[in-house]
């Protein structure tokens, strides 16, 4: 009954599913073991940002030795000399749970660089009269170095058309076109707030977090499981169809033709199934 799995057909469909069903396997692992890494970087920079905010401002090295910043460096206490120049205010940005402003400040070093320095923030809409202003004359700061921001990713607005003044990422390619000098593609949160503002903590690193992109993995771990199943479960639905083919050909059963009736025959039944012809009527024998 089961001579058919040699037939060519078959050997086609057996060779197909030893090759899927593994493939299909192997996917939903790796998509599932990249769920689990991002899961685990997740927690790792949780508990880095964690500590981060606890930091001995002691162990804040020189600016230049942490560049260019990194998963590795970013939330290192830094530390910077310079003088302030240009204040802009960052809108809409949150600091426990409630809204409000960044106040960045841009620190000019001897070489003309900049390094982008959040002061601190204030609650409400941003007012520049509301801002303290920096300190005059030549600073150090100290606070945890952070990764240029994204617009549109990790909380960040993408909102463009922001009035003069204010800017709407932290990011050497915004800040280049507001201010005259080069800036640093980095910047620095104070661990104390500046002038009485509230202290902005430091974030985690970029691609660190349950993103969509981390549940995308999960999903897509799902659906190869799920392709896996179906291969295997049309294998076993067209196995049983050919097991029944060929029962019923062994029992003389034959599958019926479009019209109703049964293709195989020669006997009486199969004959009153046919549908009546002047020829059948002609040979018809006479009722009695």
């Amino acid at each position: 009954m089961y001579r058919f799995l040699l037939t060519p057909r078959w050997w086609g469909i057996n060779v197909f599913l030893l090759l899927a069903v593994p493939f299909c396997v192997f996917m939903g692992t790796w998509q599932l073991d990249r769920f689990e890494t991002r899961v685990d970087g997740h927690r790792d920079a949780t508990a880095r940002a964690a500590e981060d905010r606890e930091a001995d401002p002691s162990t804040a090295r020189p600016l230049a030795e942490l560049l260019p910043v990194d998963k590795e460096t970013v939330g290192d206490q830094a530390t910077a000399t310079g003088r302030y120049a240009e204040q802009l205010l960052v809108p809409d940005r949150e600091v426990d749970e409630r809204r409000g402003y960044y106040v960045l400040t841009m620190l000019r070093a001897d070489d003309g660089k900049a390094l982008p320095v959040v002061r601190g923030w204030l609650p409400g809409d941003p007012d520049p009269a509301a801002v303290p202003a920096p300190p005059a004359g030549e600073v150090t700061v100290t606070g945890a170095l952070q990764v240029s921001e994204v617009p549109g990713q990790n909380g960040v607005p993408a909102a463009g058309g922001l009035p003069s003044g204010q800017t709407g990422a932290i990011s050497a390619a915004s800040l280049v076109n507001l201010v005259p000098y080069e800036v640093h593609d980095a910047w620095v949160t104070l661990n104390e707030g500046d002038a009485g503002m509230k202290t902005v903590p430091p974030a985690a690193a970029p691609d660190s977090g349950l993103d969509l992109k981390a549940f995308q993995n999960l999903g897509y771990t799902g659906e190869w499981f799920v392709f896996a199943g179906f291969v295997v479960f049309m294998w076993f639905r067209l196995l049983r169809r050919e097991v029944e083919f060929a029962r019923d050909a062994e029992l003389g059963i034959l599958p019926e033709d479009g019209g109703g009736t049964t293709t195989a025959g020669g006997d009486g039944e199969a004959a009153e199934g046919l549908p009546e012809t002047p020829e059948r009527r002609e040979s018809a024998p006479a009722a009695s």
